[in-house]
């Protein structure tokens, strides 16, 4: 039998998650079967299994991969700046931008991770470490620079800036309201950095 490469096996594993990614946004989790991604991505329905443990942890590495997907793009930009409120703004634009990308991938992602208490611990928390870590930082670099008010509470203020942008991009992606993205960006980075600045009456973006 003939050795696949370790480049063969990875094209093989990245066409199969491309169109699972594809099937879960049009059909959900319910509604797409293992052998519609194999007709897409052009493999035996067998070999699905031989790089995932079933149809859940297919799921899984597809949001985990829609979750990342701007990870190292936002986080250069994030570190590039200077202050928190430029911080704040760049993740709030990205987060909402990423999420309005893909209105298939976004309703998947609020169904399945939002709503499916079998996503909500372990998988989930996986899913959004690396976003909180980037958190984590610009907080203490804020507080550092005495840009935050003494109490100003990181986790708190993570869950409200990442809950305004998922319901904000959902009714985007709906049709119950136009969102104008930029703008947004700026309204809800103004609300949220004056709300936190130690000292100033307001704090713009930029």
């Amino acid at each position: 039998m003939p050795v696949i490469s370790a480049e063969r096996l990875r094209e093989r594993y990245n066409s199969i998650l491309d169109a699972a990614s594809v099937v879960f946004a049009e059909s959900g989790f319910e509604g797409a079967s293992t052998a519609e991604i194999a007709r897409r991505a052009g493999v035996s329905e067998g070999l699905i299994y031989r790089y995932f443990k079933n149809k859940r942890d297919l799921l899984q590495q597809v949001l985990e991969l829609f979750s990342e997907r701007f990870a190292e793009d936002r986080e250069a930009e994030v570190l590039a700046a200077e202050t928190f409120t430029e911080r704040l703004h760049i993740m709030i634009s990205h987060g909402l931008h990423a999420l309005a990308h893909d209105s298939g991938l976004t309703r998947l992602y609020i169904a399945e991770v939002r709503a499916a208490t079998e996503l909500q611990t372990d998988q989930a928390r996986a899913m959004t470490r690396r976003s909180r870590r980037l958190w984590s930082q610009i907080f203490a670099d804020g507080r550092a620079a005495g840009e935050l008010v003494a109490d100003a509470d990181e986790a708190l203020t993570r869950e409200a800036v990442w809950g305004a942008i998922e319901h904000l991009a959902w009714m985007h992606l709906s049709g119950r309201m136009r969102v104008n993205l930029d703008q947004t960006a700026q309204s809800l980075t103004r609300v949220f950095a004056t709300g936190l600045s130690a000292g100033r009456t307001e704090a713009a973006p930029p």
